[in-house]
């Protein structure tokens, strides 16, 4: 992130997010753009690691890759669902990917996912949509 950019209004304070991408640049770049907005941030590089976490972190948002090794999003999103709501089963969720066509955006909501993140991703709108699940989670 430049030293100039703005966080104009998005403001992510006190928000936790998990995000869960096979690429350690990746993984990376997310970290610093939303701790640039306030939000902490935990990373895990499998579906199998955030299944593993995601009841002992409780993060109030979920952004996961779609293509990854071994197990993909859409299988990540299925096993959260599966969950009760106390074991991290209703976390609001954000799918990452490259895969911008109208029938991919069909599948990621009805999978589980709120909301669609494309790549490459644009700093502001990552951090609006966290914004949004985050309020959406909120009591």
């Amino acid at each position: 992130m430049s030293s100039n950019s703005s966080r104009d209004d998005v403001f992510l304070g006190g928000v936790r997010v998990l995000v869960v991408d096979d690429s350690g640049p990746v993984r990376g770049l997310m970290t610093e753009i939303l701790e640039h907005y306030g939000a902490t941030v935990t990373t895990v590089n499998s579906a199998y690691e955030a299944l593993e976490i995601l009841p002992h972190e409780r993060p109030d948002v979920l952004v996961s890759d779609l293509e990854m090794p071994d197990k993909d999003g859409y299988w990540l999103i299925g096993q959260i669902r599966g969950l009760p709501p106390w074991r991290g089963g209703a976390t609001p969720a954000a799918a990452l990917t490259g895969l911008t066509g109208p029938e991919e955006r069909a599948r990621i909501l009805r999978a589980g996912f709120q909301y669609h993140i494309e790549k490459p991703v644009a700093p502001r709108k990552l951090a609006g949509i966290v914004a949004i699940l985050a309020k959406a989670q909120s009591p």
